[in-house]
C-alpha cells in the first residue's frame, strides 16, 4: 500500500480542508429576512470547524473513478456535511446527549436555545437535500446524480444513521450484546461514511461492483472510527477532544471498550482499518491521498 509522505499529506489536507470550507460557505443561505435567526444558527453549526471528513472522502472517491463533474460534486459535498452537522446538532440536545460543547465551542442549543437547536438541525437536513437536488439538476448524467441523492437519503435515514441512533437512544443505560453494538456502529457511524464514498464513486462513473467495494470500505472505516472514538473518550482530555471527555460514561452508554476492554478495542481498530485498506488496494486505480487519509483518520488522537 502506497502512502503520501507526512509533510505532503498535511499540506494537501490543509488545502483540501480550506477548499471545502469555501464550498460550505458558498452554499449557506445569505438572506437577511424575518427568519434570519435560523440562517445564523445554520451558519454557526456548519462553520464551527471539524475534520470535514465526509465531503473529503466523497471528493477523493470521485477522483478515484473520474472527473468532469466537479461543479455537481460541490453540491453533494456541501449536502453531506450539512447532513452530518444536523445529526451532531440534534445529538447534543438535552433530550439526547445533553452536551454543552462541540468542536471546542458551545453547542447550537446553548447558543440559540433548545427550540432553535431543533429547528437548526431540521433546516440543515432539509437544505442538504435541496442542495443535492440542485446539483443533480445540473448533472450531465442525471441517472448517476439521482442515484447519489438516493444513497444520501437511504444512508442518512431509518436504514442508516437515524436507525442506528434510535437503537443507541433506546439502549442507553442498558447492557448491549455484541450484535447490538455492531448494529448501532454500522448504522450510526459507518452509514454516512459509506454514503460519502459511494456517492462520490457514483458521480465519478463507478460501476455497481466498484460502488459496493466503496460501501465495504466505508463500513470498515466507520467501525474503526467509532471504536477509536470510544477509546479517545476514556484516554483523551476535553481540551484534546474539543468536546466533553468521558461523555459515554456520563450518558450510561455501553461502548466497544466497555464490552471488550481497551486492548481488544485497539486491536479491533487495526483489524477494521486493515480490511478497509486491503479493499482500497484492490481497486484498479489508486489515490494516494485517500489511502493516507483512511490510514491516519482511524488512528487519530482527537
Amino acid at each position: 500500500m502506497k502512502y503520501l509522505e507526512a509533510a505532503e499529506f498535511q499540506k494537501q489536507m490543509t488545502e483540501k480542508t480550506d477548499a471545502i470550507e469555501k464550498i460550505l460557505r458558498d452554499f449557506l443561505p445569505k438572506e437577511d429576512s424575518f427568519q434570519k435567526t435560523i440562517f445564523q444558527a445554520m451558519d454557526y453549526s456548519l462553520m464551527a470547524g471539524g475534520k470535514r471528513l465526509r465531503p473529503m472522502l466523497m471528493q477523493e472517491a470521485y477522483y478515484l473513478f473520474g472527473n468532469g463533474q466537479e461543479e455537481v460534486l460541490r453540491y453533494f459535498m456541501a449536502a453531506i456535511e450539512m447532513i452530518h452537522t444536523y445529526s451532531l446538532v440534534h445529538d447534543d440536545l438535552p433530550a439526547m446527549d445533553n452536551d454543552d460543547y462541540r468542536r471546542g465551542k458551545k453547542t447550537t442549543h446553548k447558543m440559540f436555545g433548545e427550540d432553535m437547536g431543533i429547528l437548526a438541525g431540521d433546516a440543515l437536513l432539509n437544505y442538504a437535500y435541496e442542495t443535492a437536488l440542485k446539483g443533480a439538476l445540473k448533472a450531465t448524467d442525471k441517472d448517476a446524480a439521482l442515484k447519489a441523492v438516493q444513497i444520501l437519503a437511504e444512508k442518512a435515514g431509518i436504514y442508516g444513521m437515524v436507525g442506528g441512533q434510535v437503537v443507541d437512544v433506546e439502549m442507553t443505560g442498558k447492557a448491549l450484546n455484541t450484535e447490538q453494538i455492531d448494529f448501532i456502529y454500522r448504522l450510526k457511524t459507518s452509514a454516512l461514511l459509506e454514503a460519502a464514498l459511494m456517492a462520490g464513486a457514483v458521480l465519478g462513473g463507478a460501476d455497481e461492483k466498484e460502488v459496493a467495494c466503496m460501501e465495504e470500505i466505508g463500513r470498515n472505516v466507520g467501525m474503526a472510527f467509532q471504536i477509536q472514538d470510544d477509546i479517545l473518550d476514556i484516554t483523551a482530555t476535553t481540551e484534546e477532544l474539543g468536546k466533553p471527555a468521558h461523555s459515554d460514561e456520563k450518558n450510561e452508554k455501553t461502548t466497544y471498550v466497555t464490552i471488550y476492554g481497551l486492548d481488544a478495542s485497539v486491536k479491533a481498530v487495526e483489524e477494521y482499518s486493515d480490511k478497509a485498506l486491503a479493499t482500497l488496494e484492490s481497486m484498479p486505480k489508486q489515490n494516494l491521498y485517500l489511502n493516507t487519509l483512511i490510514q491516519k483518520l482511524v488512528h487519530r488522537k482527537k
